[in-house]
């Protein structure tokens, strides 16, 4: 299981939301890259990063700072927020990110997502955002009517790298990770799913490592690393084993 310590970017700092409320930050690094230096000495082999302000305004907003934890690290970057065209997503390829998150653009151009998935084979991720088990949109302040099982579904054979399961209500929480709706996307599709949302300590990777059925194959981590509930040799030492 890989872990991807996570680097949320609002106004060009390293910050932490509850429940994916801007008003309800926490900064925990004015500087993104030296954070992401930070993971990538702790050992961790991918960051996930996302442009908070770019999800909400549907277009890249962090350019800066995205392009310096690149320059800072020689891990592979994830990147997701606002990226909702092929100009967008060949841009951040071309700039040095390994792989790239769609969300809000999985739900209302699906046909966009497959038409990456051919572009760029393995470099595409779909982020599935649900909230009492309904995918949301628009960074979080919008809704759609669709069910979490039915978007992981729609990408099955599509080539996509991953599925990036998130439950908004325990997101920066600390309330322990959903195991069970991960779980169920795993068991549905044959995509590697990463979960998010929740990880309150080295119990939740425990708990995904021994859940029974498809492996879950990662698992993205933010306010336990910063807050030091989580230790990262400990972390990886579960995952790995």
């Amino acid at each position: 299981m890989i872990l991807y310590p996570a680097i949320d970017l609002k106004d060009g700092r390293c910050v932490r939301l509850l429940h994916g409320d801007l008003s309800k930050e926490t900064v925990f690094n004015d500087s993104p890259a030296n954070q992401a230096e930070r993971f990538q000495r702790q050992g961790f082999s991918w960051l996930h990063v996302v442009d908070l302000n770019g999800a909400v305004e549907g277009r890249p907003v962090n350019a800066e700072a995205v392009a310096s934890i690149l320059n800072a690290v020689s891990i592979p970057v994830q990147l997701g927020g606002g990226v909702r065209t092929m100009e967008s997503i060949e841009t951040w390829i071309e700039a040095g990110v390994s792989r790239v998150i769609l969300g809000t653009v999985a739900v209302k151009d699906p046909a966009l997502v497959k038409a990456a998935a051919r572009e760029w084979p393995e470099q595409i991720a779909v982020a599935i955002d649900a909230r009492d088990g309904v995918v949301a949109t628009e960074g979080w302040v919008g809704d759609s009517d669709l069910g979490v099982i039915e978007l992981a579904k729609r990408f099955e054979d599509a080539g996509v790298a991953a599925l990036i399961v998130t439950d908004i209500g325990r997101d920066g929480a600390m309330v322990g990770v959903n195991v069970a709706q991960v779980g169920e996307v795993a068991d549905a599709v044959a995509i590697p799913v990463i979960a998010s949302g929740g990880i309150a300590s080295v119990k939740d990777l425990e708990l995904l490592k021994a859940r029974k059925g498809v492996p879950i194959a990662g698992a993205v981590l933010g306010r336990s690393l910063y807050e030091g509930a989580v230790d990262p040799a400990k972390a990886l030492a579960i995952a790995g084993g």
